[in-house]
């Protein structure tokens, strides 16, 4: 008995030792994103399973905060970054992230995307869009608001997000720019004696909304179709502005210094491919960039459609951004 447990120790060590080495030759593709996408209920588990299924390799996520916490984590590292794809930036921090010159031009050719805007860009490639609103819950506000004026003259209170970490935070400062202009100060004035607090990131602020802690949530026109379809949920609304509603279009670009050019290509296909398209409605919540031929999933169709659609060019935004933002910080401190 002692000799077979003997043998047999040495078989376990020995497939164990082969394992690690079949482990060790298989590549690695990491991902940098926000942490929603990487959650239990975001795009990524199902992701990571699709592509794995394709790519004979190891897909890792790694979770970053939210989306502008991208463009910091990638300037911090610099060329010493773990990072192989990063997956999250929208056009407002294009302009800036190519600045870098940490990202390198993707291999994509004769992609017809599905975007309200033409797109034509050899770096950043698309995978989902969606427009700025503010969502609330119509067994709890009878009146919503159809302006950023009517909200200000409201009794409502709301939740956002900081622009200096989070995307859609800094969408809203885009978006009450491209209204207001040089009067966004005076707008910020009024907004602020609404706003119930500032989060660092998306999650938190919409899980505060859903916990009661505010009237509204500033989320996507899409965000109604997750009760709606996941939970069967009608309740919760987009408030639709007749000042119009800022997009945003997510996109992701390969890291210029990746030992995976070749992975992280395959990756970048991937990301506009049938099959991640498919993902993004019901996981992320977002329109896809390149519309499953079988369309939108039902219940898509009770979202509203924003009479106008306000979008600054990448440029445009990296030469705002630090103006709108500096406008809010002294308001805000005020």
């Amino acid at each position: 008995m002692k000799t077979l447990s003997v043998i047999a120790g040495i078989f376990m060590t020995s497939a164990a030792a082969m394992a690690t080495a079949a482990n060790a030759d298989t590549p690695i593709l990491t991902v940098y994103t926000y942490d929603s996408f990487v959650s239990d209920w975001g795009p990524g588990p199902a992701v990571e399973e699709a592509f794995e299924a394709t790519c004979d390799c190891d897909l890792q996520f790694v979770g970053t905060g939210d989306g502008a916490e991208l463009l910091a984590r990638i300037r911090l590292e610099g060329s010493r970054t773990k990072a192989d794809v990063v997956l999250g930036l929208d056009t407002n921090l294009t302009a800036a992230a190519r600045g870098t010159g940490l990202f390198a031009e993707h291999s994509l050719t004769d992609v017809n995307f599905d975007l309200p805007v033409t797109w034509s860009d050899e770096m950043f490639v698309p995978y989902d869009w969606g427009y700025f609103a503010f969502i609330y819950d119509r067994e709890k506000v009878s009146n919503p608001p159809e302006s950023f004026n009517d909200l200000i003259a409201s009794d409502l209170s709301i939740i956002i997000q900081d622009p200096r970490s989070s995307t859609p935070g800094l969408g809203l400062l885009l978006w009450v720019k491209s209204v207001f202009g040089d009067h966004a100060p005076e707008t910020w004035t009024g907004l602020n004696r609404h706003v119930v607090t500032v989060t660092k990131g998306w999650s938190e602020a919409y899980g505060l909304f859903l916990e009661g802690e505010a009237d509204m949530v500033l989320s996507y026109t899409t965000s109604p179709a997750y009760h709606l379809i996941a939970e069967g949920d009608g309740s919760k609304a987009a408030a639709s502005f007749s000042d119009g509603h800022y997009m945003q279009v997510e996109v992701a670009a390969k890291v210029a210094g990746t030992d995976q050019p070749e992975l992280a290509n395959r990756f970048m296909a991937f990301l506009t491919s049938e099959t991640f398209q498919e993902i993004i409605p019901t996981t992320n919540w977002m329109y896809p960039s390149v519309t499953p031929k079988g369309g939108l999933p039902e219940g898509f169709e009770t979202l509203i459609q924003p009479a106008k659609a306000l979008m600054y060019s990448s440029d445009e935004a990296r030469e705002i951004r630090d103006v709108a933002i500096d406008e809010w910080l002294s308001v805000s401190s005020n």
